[in-house]
């Protein structure tokens, strides 16, 4: 190599040096945030729950534990039909309530008679549990588990030979039908019951009868990525209500310790999470189709209209959490047809209200960006790449941010989204229009996280501005989208 050829590598190595120290570093990430398993989860976004035992026969919602094992018998069982109609309303996962309060089990499980196995369906070949996963499999949505830790018709519930069988259980399910995405535990434990034909109340003590943590673990061998849903987690939290609705303010955190220390408002606290929470445990939001969690034909009238159900989405997804609907099969083993054809005006109805995103590839304004560089230029809100975004200095904590639609349209939705997987930041924000040259003031919110949907009075505009009043940290946003 000559002289000059060396001087010039120099000069290169130089200059890309150079550069490589001017790359702005991205914002440290503000602790708890979300496990990979977790993440997977809040993109699903729709999940199903699937109610389905000896009570559809028996026109209950909670069992006694004393039917018998040969009243399930639906006549037109089709379990193809349930996920397919789910698939095609958008949802994502399926949980089967494998075994609720009742004790009886959906597949023919060697550790007790009261099952699938004792019943006339498919002359006692019937497994509902694995129809149900490879249908899953089949229509390529995730396939979950629900299993009583409640047991009304089990002789020894209360003693240590019962969570002995609720483990067994779990293994024999885990084994054979996985793989498992989600695991609900139901906060229902103890009380009257069967209970072997002692026809008794029985009480436990939850926190400490399951050992919880050597249940878990026994799970987590098997699945490692499992997410757990119960009250408190340890993977997702209930929203603290059953009828669809996130709380406006949203926190994915939460500390688990704070609902058994005396608090007040347990549900209250589940519904909004705790700003300054130690552990990232987000909220699902649990809601029936209809007004029971069980097929009742009396209910048939009752069915959620398709306008119930996307105010439901938008106060549940739109509120940052994922939505789990139940969807109860009837006595043929069919999902009923008044909740097929809500589920599919559903679905019209959301894919009208979302059809198109007026904000993809316009231009945006902001007040600041992270180090002016544009790795967290505002360009990336609007790139339709979700892992892209924008972001000010860490010493900035409320900003700005002008979206300009390429012509004025109708805006009714404003979706934005924050990066999570660096923590949830924003504390308060709110959004304006222009019309006519001056700004005038649509909505305001506190918490954005995973997803935010604000709905507003449809207004002709092309401009909009979103208005970071108030964050933890220095707001990180993956995309703004309008419709």
């Amino acid at each position: 190599m000559n002289v000059t050829s060396k001087i010039y590598s120099l000069i290169v190595f130089v200059f890309l040096a150079s550069c490589k120290s001017k790359e702005i570093a991205p914002p440290k990430p503000l602790l708890p945030v979300p496990s990979s398993a977790q993440m997977a989860w809040h993109e699903m976004e729709m999940n199903a729950f699937v109610h389905f035992t000896t009570n559809t026969f028996t026109d209950k919602e909670w069992g006694f534990g004393d039917e018998k094992p040969s009243i399930f018998n639906p006549t037109q069982l089709n379990i193809n039909q349930w996920i397919s109609t789910l698939k095609e309303a958008g949802f994502k996962g399926a949980i089967l309530t494998t075994k609720h309060h009742d004790g009886f089990c959906l597949w023919p499980s060697r550790y007790t008679d009261h099952s699938v196995k004792n019943s006339p369906l498919q002359n006692g070949k019937a497994d509902i549990v694995k129809e149900f996963s490879d249908a899953c499999k089949k229509q390529g949505m995730k396939f979950g588990i629900y299993l009583s830790p409640w047991d009304r018709n089990r002789s020894d519930y209360g003693s240590d030979s019962y969570v002995e069988y609720y483990r067994n259980q779990l293994k024999e399910l885990f084994n054979a039908y996985g793989p498992v995405f989600e695991m609900w535990f139901d906060g229902a434990n103890g009380g009257d019951g069967y209970y072997g034909g002692a026809n008794e109340k029985r009480k436990i003590n939850g926190a400490s009868y399951y050992d919880w943590p050597t249940t878990l673990n026994i799970v987590r061998e098997i699945e490692p990525n499992i997410i757990f849903f119960s009250d408190a987690g340890p993977g997702v939290r209930w929203v603290g209500n059953e009828n669809g609705r996130a709380g406006e303010t949203n926190w994915n955190t939460i500390t688990p310790d704070t609902l058994f220390a005396g608090q007040s408002d347990i549900n209250g606290l589940l519904n909004t999470g705790s700003e300054n929470g130690t552990h990232w445990i987000p909220a699902e939001t649990d809601v029936s189709i209809r007004p029971g969690w069980f097929y009742h034909a009396k209910e048939d009238s009752l069915v959620k209209a398709p306008e119930q159900l996307v105010e439901i989405y938008l106060t549940s997804v739109g509120r940052g959490s994922t939505l789990l609907l139940n969807v109860p099969p009837d006595k043929r083993g069919l999902f009923h047809e008044q909740d097929v054809k809500a589920l599919r005006g559903f679905r019209t109805l959301l894919d009208h209200e979302f059809k198109t995103n007026f904000a993809l590839n316009s231009r945006v304004e902001a007040s600041s960006y992270r180090g002016n560089s544009k790795k967290y230029s505002p360009e990336n809100l609007t790139d339709g790449n979700k892992e892209t975004y924008w972001t000010t200095d860490d010493s900035v904590t409320t900003a700005s941010l002008v979206m300009h639609l390429e012509k004025p349209q109708s805006v009714k939705y404003i979706l934005l989204k924050e990066h999570i997987q660096l923590g949830q930041r924003i504390k308060s924000f709110h959004i304006e229009i222009e019309k006519e040259g001056v700004w005038k003031k649509v909505a305001e919110a506190t918490t954005i996280g995973y997803k935010r949907i604000l709905k507003i009075e449809p207004v002709l505009t092309n401009k909009i501005r979103i208005s970071i009043t108030s964050a933890k940290a220095c707001p990180i946003i993956s995309c703004v989208e309008i419709y």
